[in-house]
């Protein structure tokens, strides 16, 4: 059977949000009934609901789905994860990688639930500081471990295609509890994430 990939959005949704796009391309200056935009305000509005798809969501919801009794308390890094944002100030992207790190008390979750939260959690309107500690309470909560860490690297388009116009920064932010906001551990967590060990 050949792939087939379905994507499903709300029609009303969908509906309004391409009669709101159609007014701004007309309040831009463009012609909405010009060939090469007569599409756009429902593309667009499809895009939106998939770019900010994580509201409906509960990270936590998430984890506690693949949770496995497991007598380990060794760190757990998930390191590189790809991540995909809004800022919330512009609606311009930001995007980077993600690195998240725990030590279990008892529990352990899918790996791929860790990736599964971080897109979670970047598919809303975010800033950056605030998507670093979504991600870290939703392992906390779910998992009760003996620590949480998280580091994301991001370049965000609003500082490099306008304002500042700075093209080669990154914005580096950093959410810890529990053993990772002790020194020896998080200097063990960020000595990992910067090594390649291949």
């Amino acid at each position: 059977m050949a792939y087939k990939k379905v994507e499903s959005y709300d029609d009303a949704t969908t509906k309004d949000l391409a009669a709101a796009y159609k007014d701004v391309l007309a309040l831009i200056g463009e012609d909405p009934s010009r060939e090469g935009l007569l599409k756009t305000p429902e593309r667009v509005a499809k895009a939106m609901q998939f770019l900010t798809q994580g509201q409906g969501h509960d990270p936590v919801e998430v984890i506690r789905g693949a949770i496995f009794t497991e007598k380990v308390q060794e760190m757990v890094i998930v390191k590189d994860v790809e991540m995909y944002s809004l800022c919330e100030h512009h609606m311009i992207p930001f995007y980077g990688k993600a690195h998240v790190a725990y030590i279990p008390n008892g529990y352990i979750t899918g790996l791929s639930k860790v990736a599964r939260v971080v897109d979670i959690c970047a598919r809303r309107l975010q800033v950056q500081e605030r998507l670093t500690t979504q991600i870290r309470d939703a392992f906390q909560e779910a998992l009760s471990p003996l620590g949480v860490a998280v580091v994301i690297e991001a370049k965000h388009l609003c500082m490099m295609m306008r304002g500042v116009e700075k093209q080669n920064s990154t914005t580096t932010t950093s959410a810890f509890c529990g053993a990772f906001e002790h020194e020896p551990t998080r200097s063990e967590f960020l000595r990992l994430i910067s090594t390649n060990l291949s």
